[in-house]
């Protein structure tokens, strides 16, 4: 191959990555709440057991740009449609001595996606989570990330996200004199179809 051919084939291979870095966007997706379902494990009593519950209604975006390797998360979870699996247990989490969700009706958590893999994809979440009107810094690990064309035609990502948090930071405090322990697993399990333009 002649050095003038393999300055050409160079310069087209150049050209042709730039013009993938000028012109890539961020995409925005659209949280599927029929496929989202932020869940959490919680301490029953001092050690006696683990109670597990999910939010039922989450709502919101996120944005990527994986080939600059940026992107945002923005969630806000309907507090009044958490469920134990009991509805004592379920109407009492609700009430003012524990989530108040009459005051504080959502929990919100946005972040920065961060710690991209060199196929561009996340690994953690920069965060700030809100709960019981309170805000306080909440890093997740994002365990999975994928994104495909699902059995619908729909372009769609889907993630799985944990963190862990203590909820008397959030003045959520029932239970702490009586020996709860107050740390709270997080588990955010998300999908989100494209938004087309």
């Amino acid at each position: 191959m002649s050095i003038t051919l393999l300055r050409r084939t160079a310069l087209s291979i150049f050209c042709a990555l730039m013009t993938t870095t000028l012109f890539a966007e961020p995409e925005t997706f659209e949280v599927d709440e029929r496929h989202t379902f932020p869940s959490f494990e919680a301490d029953h009593q001092g050690g006696i057991s683990v109670w597990r519950g999910k939010i039922r209604s989450t709502s919101g975006t996120i944005v990527i740009d994986r080939e600059a390797q940026t992107g945002n998360v923005d969630l806000t979870m309907d507090m009044n449609t958490i469920d134990f699996g009991m509805d004592a247990m379920t109407d009492h989490a609700k009430a003012d001595d524990i989530l108040d969700v009459a005051q504080f009706p959502t929990a919100t958590y946005t972040g920065s996606l961060t710690k991209f893999t060199k196929q561009g994809e996340p690994t953690a979440i920069e965060g700030q989570f809100t709960l019981h009107g309170v805000t306080n810094p909440l890093d997740l690990t994002i365990n999975s990330f994928r994104c495909q064309t699902n059995n619908g035609g729909r372009y769609v990502c889907g993630a799985d996200a944990s963190g862990t948090f203590d909820r008397d930071d959030y003045g959520v405090t029932f239970g702490q004199a009586g020996g709860f322990l107050m740390y709270v697993n997080l588990e955010i399990q998300v999908e989100a179809f494209r938004v087309e333009e």
